[in-house]
């Protein structure tokens, strides 16, 4: 590489100059191929170090693609790629027919890629509720940082074998990969689905199988089948607190049937399905969200009693299903292995033991209400990701997947228990513990809205226990992910948060 170039004496820093491409006597490295990041990555890293340093100003002139390629030695098609990059990243613009030039960025980086600094938290409103909680959760706080969230960590799930199918489904044929793919879903997933259900006694063919967008869509497509405005929808509650907002803004009413360590209470279930004649009844049926506690077979079969007198439908999110070790080690029962998808919806998905962003969850139902589901995903989203349906098809076709789950299982059983004892020892109250599933639904003592508050003035997400519920009425309960807890931080908090409620 030559470090002989051409220099101007304009700044390069004012709008409107040429950026210079030189060598070490301008601050630009020299490029390695000597193994390590690759020309492309090294160029728009080294451009992008300029301009946050502020030796590129905004309105600056990048060198021509010729200009930086001779000055460099490298190709032209890796000077193209790497500004490509940089424009997709919002580092620059192209003005046709004029160059590149950098970008402003006085408003936010859109690209500021893995480097970028963590966001900072909302404050929180006067009253802590449901959408403060997921706008937090989406602030990328570090994982260590959310014992609230409901994800695990990144680095306990398995990039490399997300990593290894992408790479895998971009060798085959291009073009299967540039359409759209069908409503209902990739074909070949859907029948190895068939094969997953199978093992939990539930039979469904590929054609009784939507593909969705992660279980969210799956519980939205149906909801919006379903309801009516005025209509009662039931839930459990506690339960997933991003439904409540979800189904109020369709107009229906959001009921909680009280949630004990088996099921729902039964008597309480029958009362208010005989007062309010509700069309569809939402629940956890295996490691329920926040308690981690599963159905025992006799709720299962009496809440089917229910439905069937009263003649509503149960949807069953079984998003957490592989992180229960099977009815060997435990018993767990689903309410559609009972019916076989006659009054049940089933619902399920891969987000939380192996992408949250593949987007990739599935409905079994009826082969004719899968139909109209299908077509009612197709009015309002077209089709889901293709691609991400096939990465989740390798996985699971190719026999890692089972291998993935049984780790995951294995380190949450690493430290449940050391986080159960150590919120004993400060006066947390956790219970009956379960034996399995990543949360705790834990007993603080005090208004977990407040302690929410003051955690996340200390920088850490908390779940408090009333978003648990439709009522949204506080409460001292809290949802504790055991796989997010080990910043000594969020221990040092809670700790003096109870040395002060004492």
């Amino acid at each position: 590489m030559t470090n002989t170039v051409k220099r101007t004496r304009s700044d390069p820093a004012q709008a409107g100059t040429t950026a210079l491409p030189a060598g070490p006597a301008s601050g630009w490295p020299i490029l390695s191929r000597e193994g390590g990041d690759s020309l492309v990555q090294q160029i728009v890293r080294s451009i992008r170090a300029r301009i946050d340093d502020k030796l590129l100003r905004t309105g600056a002139r990048m060198p021509s693609i010729r200009q930086f390629a001779d000055d460099h030695q490298v190709s032209r098609f890796t000077v193209v790629e790497a500004y490509d990059r940089l424009v997709a990243q919002g580092f620059l613009e192209s003005r046709r027919g004029s160059g590149f030039y950098v970008k402003d960025r006085s408003g936010g980086s859109i690209g500021a890629g893995f480097g970028a600094p963590h966001q900072a938290p909302v404050a929180p409103p006067a009253d802590v509720d449901v959408v403060w909680l997921v706008r937090n959760m989406f602030r990328q706080l570090p994982p260590h940082k959310m014992p609230g969230g409901g994800l695990l960590p990144p680095d306990w799930l398995d990039g490399e074998l997300i990593a290894n199918a992408l790479r895998a489904v971009s060798r085959e044929n291009p073009s299967l990969l540039l359409g759209y793919g069908t409503p209902q879903g990739f074909l070949p997933l859907r029948q190895q689905l068939q094969l997953k259900l199978a093992e939990h006694e539930i039979a469904a063919g590929p054609q009784q199988i939507v593909l969705t967008s992660g279980v969210t869509q799956g519980i939205d497509t149906v909801a919006r089948h379903f309801l009516r405005p005025g209509d009662v929808i039931f839930v459990d509650d506690p339960a997933w607190f991003l439904m409540f907002g979800s189904f109020a803004a369709l107009g229906a009413r959001v009921i909680g049937i009280p949630r004990g360590a088996d099921g729902p209470d039964i008597a309480s279930l029958a009362e208010l399905a005989a007062l309010h004649r509700p069309k569809l009844y939402v629940i956890n049926s295996v490691l329920h969200n926040p308690t981690s506690t599963s159905l025992s077979a006799a709720k299962a079969f009496q809440i089917l009693r229910v439905a069937e007198e009263y003649d509503f439908t149960i949807v069953e999110d079984d998003i957490y299903c592989d992180m229960h070790p099977g009815p060997a080690v435990q018993a767990a029962t689903r309410i559609a292995s009972l019916d076989q998808l006659q009054r049940v919806i089933y619902l399920g998905g891969l987000s939380k033991t192996l992408s949250a962003n593949l987007r990739v969850g599935f409905i079994a139902t009826s082969t004719e209400l899968a139909r109209q589901l299908a077509d009612r995903k197709m009015l309002a989203t077209l089709t889901t990701g293709e691609i991400g349906e096939r990465v989740a098809y390798k996985v699971l076709s190719e026999g890692h997947y089972r291998k993935h789950a049984e780790r995951l299982r294995g380190r949450l059983d690493g430290v449940r228990d050391k986080v159960v004892r150590q919120l004993e020892r400060i006066g947390i109250d956790v219970g009956e513990p379960p034996s399995c599933g990543m949360f705790l639904w834990v007993d603080a003592g005090c208004d977990t809205n407040v302690l929410a508050e003051r955690a996340m003035e200390q920088g850490f997400l908390l779940a408090p226990g009333a978003l648990f519920s439709p009522a949204q009425l506080p409460s001292t309960r809290m949802r504790i992910n055991v796989a997010s807890m080990g910043d000594p931080g969020i221990w040092r908090f809670l700790e003096r948060e109870m040395d002060r409620r004492a």
